[in-house]
Formats: structure tokens, sequence, C-alpha cells
């Protein structure tokens, strides 16, 4: 645990000493110091129809996440490491419920054994994957759903009223940019701590295979669209940044069988001519092939790209698989998942603790509450990494007057890109130490020299002694 995150351990310590008089209170700030050494808890959220089930089962690797409309898609779902496969209920009154548990073709089904899932509170799935072993992902209902329910159900998760959520970070999956993802990016930005912070949220592109209308090629148009999203300033002031992923191929990929690969092997051997003609429409595949199985799994973009592959020498299925995981962009999502979380795990975790005791003090007050509240501005005035997060909010809502090649360089050195060293000063990760050293004194003096220029704006000099602070941290870890 960082320094911050014993500071923010003693706080809670403290607090629970104030409201030990109220179990309930007290109960509630012991599970948050439970949190501080658990798992980093990651929402995936996203309107209807987005493929948030579909992405959490190709991060997890496995398909235990219900993709069709049933009754577990309305209700917020968390998925952690157990030693054991376990399903339990929780229900809005009562103790949990464990629940029966099969496969189907593969994928879990759940049995809610006639529990009405307007009364569940939220299913708790535990399950042995290393995909799950440092994250827990919280799957949650479609956001602008045409039932009120369940929107209600994943924005009181997402945005809860009087509390904050209890996430520490969101995956954002959006088709396209619409005003009604940014409003729905803007409702997750709490107030005073996070407020104008991107770090905690990732913009995902789903099912950017479909940008494309399927072509062999969706992928690469996907991939221009996003990055033209990553530099509008509407939404780099509420996200971190955008990926483009195939959900469908990823998870595919990720489990993809003997049987299928067989089947795409035979359709690959036959006249391309003919195989492309049915690839027109997925009623003609269907009537040329009987591959309904087919296209359920990979879609027509995956099915084009499997086919394509094959022919090209991808002969064998863990090949194939390997190769269609790599171009469906799940990996680059880990990439940024890593950079942007996991790196980050004490910060948001601490932000999140800071948080719920920032909304506890503004609803209750007795005695030790000032002292409490004085703990909490003195971490968040004394902390450089909530410093460096409220540096990078200001920085994306145009606040100085620096260049954009100053601009980038800030927001690297201040870890928009990743916490490391390495990452800050825009090295490869193999980089020696007299290298990184080199490079971090080279950013110090080009910042010292911007924070004492007289002709910078005030807000252009406050960034500039933050970043100087950063790179100093950085020289005194690597000397």
């Amino acid at each position: 645990m960082s320094r911050l995150g014993g500071q923010v351990r003693t706080l809670l310590r403290d607090a629970v000493e104030v409201f030990r008089e109220t179990p309930e209170i007290a109960q509630s700030l012991r599970e948050h110091l439970d949190r501080l050494d658990g798992p980093l808890r990651v929402a995936i959220a996203g309107q209807v129809k987005a493929g948030k089930s579909t992405l959490l089962n190709a991060l997890v690797g496995e398909r235990l996440a219900p993709t069709d409309a049933g009754e577990c898609t309305r209700i917020v779902t968390w998925y952690r490491q157990g030693h054991r496969p376990r399903v339990c209920a929780h229900p809005l009154g009562g103790g949990p419920r464990q629940l029966r548990i099969d496969r189907e073709d593969g994928a879990l089904r759940i049995d809610l054994e006639g529990l009405n899932p307007a009364h569940v509170e939220r299913l708790v799935v535990d399950w042995p994957s290393r995909g799950l072993s440092d994250t827990i992902l919280i799957d949650t209902p479609g956001i602008a759903s045409l039932s009120t329910d369940i929107s209600a159900r994943a924005n009181g998760f997402l945005v809860p009223d009087d509390e904050p959520s209890e996430a520490d970070a969101v995956v954002y999956l959006m088709r396209h940019l619409h005003s009604a993802d940014l409003r729905l990016l803007e409702s997750f930005h709490d107030n005073g701590i996070a407020r104008a912070n991107p770090v905690n949220t990732i913009a995902v592109l789903s099912r950017a295979d479909e940008i494309g209308v399927g072509r062999v090629d969706a992928l690469m148009s996907a991939s221009k669209i996003a990055r033209r999203y990553r530099s509008d300033p509407r939404l780099r002031r509420l996200c971190q940044g955008v990926v483009p992923v195939a959900g469908l191929l990823a998870e595919t990929a990720r489990s993809l069988h003997q049987h299928e690969f067989d089947a795409l092997a035979r359709i690959a051997a036959t006249p391309r001519a003919e195989v492309e003609s049915a690839l027109l429409s997925a009623d003609r595949f269907i009537e040329y092939t009987d591959g309904f199985a087919l296209l359920e799994r990979f879609g027509l973009f995956g099915v084009r790209l499997s086919l394509a592959l094959i022919r090209q020498g991808f002969n064998d299925p863990g090949h194939l698989a390997a190769e269609l995981t790599r171009r469906s962009g799940i990996d680059e999502l880990r990439a940024v998942f890593a950079a942007q979380f996991t790196q980050r795990r004490d910060l948001l975790k601490s932000r999140s603790a800071l948080l719920a005791v920032d909304a506890l003090l503004r609803k209750d007050s007795r005695p030790g509450t000032e002292i409490l509240r004085d703990e909490v501005e003195r971490i968040l005035a004394g902390a450089h990494e909530f410093t460096e997060l409220r540096v990078l909010g200001a920085l994306r809502s145009g606040v100085t007057d620096l260049s954009d090649h100053a601009m980038d360089e800030a927001e690297r050195l201040l870890g928009a890109g990743g916490a490391q060293a390495w990452s800050r000063l825009g090295l490869a990760p193999n980089v020696n130490e007299d290298d990184q050293r080199a490079a971090v004194l080279d950013a110090l003096a080009r910042w010292q020299r911007q924070a004492e220029n007289p002709l910078s704006r005030k807000a252009t000099v406050d960034v500039a002694r933050v970043v100087v602070r950063t790179c100093e941290g950085m020289a005194a870890e690597l000397s």
C-alpha cells in the first residue's frame, strides 16, 4: 500500500471510531477498509445492445455473462475470482440465496429459480478464472432501456443519489458518439474529489466490426473513428481514451472450438466466388452452409475474416484464434486497462474511500466529524496523485495556452498514458534507468523554464509547477 493508501486507511479507522455508536455506518466504513485490500472494481456500462456482456466475456476469456435478453441481463451482476463456481442472488430483502448453474453450448446459464429480477439487488458470480484474478468486473443493465426499471437499476448503481458508486472505474461502451453518451459520461463525474476527472473512465467503440458494414477491413475504419473521437474536446474531458473493439470476435476467439475451425476450413476450401456470394447477407450464408451457429458465434465480419486468414495459412485453431484475438482490438483494450486502471488501483480505491467518507460527513455531523473533514482536506491537498488528476482534468478543459505538443507532453508526464516512469517519459518498457534518468532531467529542466516564464498565463504556470513536481518525484525514484 502506498503512502496515500496508508493515509486513507488511517482515516477510515478514525471514522469507524467516530461512528462506533451507529453500527450500520461503522460496518459500512469497515467494508471500505476491506475494499482497500480487495480487487479493483470495474463496471461495464453502456446503452442497450452496446455489447457489454460480450465484452466482459472477452476480458475474462470465458462465456460467463449471458448475452441474450434474458432475466439475468436486467440485474447488476458481479463477476469475481472464486475457488469454485458459485452464483448467489442478493434479494432486496433477506439474505443471499445460492442458485443453480449449468453450461449450455459452453455458456454459463443461471436459473433464478422463480426469483423476480425486479426484487434482486445483484447477482454475484464466483468463478475460478485468471481473467478475474485482480479485478471484479460488474456487468450493468442497459442504460436508456425502453424499460424504465432496467434503466433505473443501471443508473442507480453507476450514479447513486447520495453516495459514491460501488465501482472504482468504468468501461463505457458506445456504438457511436451520441449526445446521450456524453450526458451519461458526464453523470459519472461525481462532485468534489472527482469533478472533471476523466482518469477513471475508458470509452470503448464497441461492435466496431459493424462500422465497416462487416468488411474485412472494418476495424481499420473503426480505428480512424476512434482516433477522431479521442481528439474530440467534449469526450477528452470525460474519459481517458477511446478503444475500438469487435467484442463478438474477441469473445469467440478466446473460446474457439475445433469443430468451428473445421467448419470454417471446409468453407474456405470451396470456390471463393460461391462463398463471397453467400456472404452478402446472413440469410444467404445460412442457406448456403446451414451456418446459423457460425454466424451466432462469429458474425458476418468474423466469418469473412476467419476465411481470409485460413486461406492465408492460419491452418490450425490456435494460430487462427491468436490472430482473431489480435485483430479484434481486445489486446489494445487490455493494455489501456492495465495502464489506466491496474497501475492506478491504489489511487482509484483510495479515491473511492475518500468519496464515501466525504459523502458521509456531508450528511452526518457529530463530535469528531470536524476532525475527519479536516483530514479529508489534508489528504486531498497533500497527495500529489490527486493533484495530478485535477490538473489532467483542467488540461482537457482547455484552461492553458500551451501548444499542442506541450499539452501532449504534460498529459503524458502526469500519467495520462500510464503511471509508470517509462510510460510517463514516452519511452519503451525495457529502457534502462540511466536513459530514464536522463529523460526525466531533460523534462524537468524544460518544465522549470515553463513554470518561470513571466509571459505565461497563471493557469499555465500552475500546470507547469505540478509537472515539475511530478518530474522531481520521478527523478528522486530513479536516483
